[in-house]
């Protein structure tokens, strides 16, 4: 998706900020947002900047918004699937933190990823307070702008808890606004009533821009996670997506190999050297910054080889040049499908330098929303029986190759389904929260590598220049 010779301007007149203002950017040209967003393109224009925003920049610039592409330090190293430090007891940086639950709030990647998603939010918001200013009808704009807010606070809600609130372009008498932190129920309502608009407003033309599908998967995602569920409602809209013939599961290795494809319904696109990302390649051994980072963890490799089936290979595979001990990599994501050996994973032409990958960023697939599926019938249930669900169970696995009938599944089983499909998708951590099994499996993964984890872990610290800034107005999370 080649977002950025298309904002250009955006970004050189409307959005330049600092890391103490990314909620209320000043403009430095005559172009502003009162003057600029007058006609439908020139909204789809900040709308392409709302989207960059979450790709990120794929510099090692610690200064830069890297969106989405530090999502994995987050989420994933926090889950016991992957890990760097097991490797090396002695890393204290910030990206060897997550696995062993020492997270600083003056973690650089957690401020990063929380002023990124901010900005995220503000050129959402930006869209949105503009949309007056054109005759055209607006309903579409509205709907994926409102669709790309939701992602960012749904995301930000799960990390942090309780944040602030912020619903349209701050002006500077409200800049305390930006440090005073709302009930995590509030900011649930704005998601809620943001993808009930986009499910409305969109139609299924994209997967690497919002569509109805993306919305209606995401909200079926939020009505899951609410304090109180609604489980028939997520169940309906995901009956929706499954009654779809335009969504289908294909061949394992293609999901990410063939991008675009049927099973494919929202992912953050990149392209090799002009809207590349880097994440990739960190996560092979010898590239990148910091590499070697992302590696799964034994107790995940010793899943897939019980429970995998025919995913496995190519889930993971052994580092081929770390010499010091038995490493497993991601093989989901190498980039631009280069396996580091003589032949590419998929049909495509590897770039000269893997750091420049345009593997897109699979936010939501037509595999989870089957796994969703069995979750919403369940119902808070420790178990189900009942045929719809296990027809989408036994779907995913008979990909899989794991053709057995089942007859019953139960939250166990559905984690560990979810566990071997979705592994490096940043996904688990989120599933142990919300099926209630987040404190009895942390803990046991962190006693076996003598880590310290405790209830207040599952939250991230607010980041500490932001609580730093607020004068006193800022509350930390317990125990950072």
């Amino acid at each position: 998706m080649k977002i950025k010779t298309y904002i250009q301007i955006l970004l050189i007149g409307v959005i330049a900020v600092s890391c103490s203002d990314h909620l209320e950017p000043i403009p430095t040209s005559a172009i502003t947002s009162e003057n600029y967003y007058t006609t439908l393109d020139e909204l789809e224009t900040a709308l392409m900047g709302a989207y960059d925003a979450i790709q990120g920049d794929g510099s090692y610039d610690k200064d830069k918004n890297h969106g989405v592409q530090y999502e994995f330090y987050l989420t994933e190293m926090r889950s016991g699937n992957t890990a760097t430090k097991i490797a090396d007891p002695d890393d204290f940086s910030d990206s060897g933190q997550f696995e062993s639950f020492d997270v600083l709030a003056t973690n650089g990647l957690v401020a990063n990823y929380y002023s990124s998603f901010y900005q995220v939010i503000f050129r959402a918001n930006v869209v949105l307070e503009n949309l007056g200013n054109v005759s055209d009808d607006t309903t579409a704009i509205e709907a994926e702008a409102k669709f790309i807010r939701a992602y960012a606070y749904f995301n930000l809600v799960r990390l942090f808890g309780d944040i602030p609130l912020i619903d349209h372009v701050l002006t500077p008498l409200e800049k305390d606004t930006q440090f005073i932190r709302v009930d995590k129920n509030l900011v649930y309502e704005l998601i809620v009533s943001d993808l009930q608009t986009a499910v409305l407003g969109l139609d299924n033309t994209y997967k690497t821009r919002a569509s109805k599908a993306a919305a209606q998967g995401l909200l079926a995602k939020v009505y899951l996670t609410l304090e109180e569920p609604e489980y028939i409602q997520a169940q309906l809209l995901l009956e929706e997506i499954i009654n779809n013939p335009d969504y289908t599961l294909v061949n394992f290795n293609d999901v990410f190999y063939s991008e675009l494809n049927s099973e494919v319904i929202f992912a953050i696109g990149y392209e090799s050297i002009n809207d590349s990302q880097n994440f990739s390649a960190q996560w092979m051994n010898g590239v990148g910054n910091s590499s070697g980072l992302n590696y799964a963890t034994y107790d995940l490799v010793d899943d897939f080889n019980e429970f995998g089936g025919d995913r496995s290979q190519y889930s993971f595979r052994q580092d081929p040049v770390h010499l010091t001990s038995v490493r497993y990599q991601c093989a989901k994501y190498f980039p631009d499908g280069d396996n580091g050996g003589d032949t590419p994973i998929a049909n495509f032409t590897s770039s000269p330098n893997p750091e420049l990958a345009g593997n897109d960023w699979i936010v939501l697939r037509y595999a989870d929303v089957l796994l969703m599926h069995v979750e919403a019938i369940m119902a808070g249930a420790e178990q189900t029986s009942a045929t719809a669900a296990l027809a989408s169970f036994q779907e995913v696995r008979n990909r899989a190759g794991l053709t057995d009938p089942v007859t019953e599944i139960t939250v166990d089983d559905l984690l560990m389904e979810r566990r071997v499909e979705l592994a490096f998708e940043n996904h688990r951590l989120f599933d142990l929260i919300r099926l209630g099994k987040a404190q009895e499996v942390l803990s046991a993964y962190s006693e076996l590598y003598g880590f310290g984890f405790t209830s207040s872990d599952l939250l991230l610290p607010l980041p500490q220049n932001e609580v730093n800034i607020s004068d006193g107005l800022m509350t930390q999370n317990p125990n950072y």
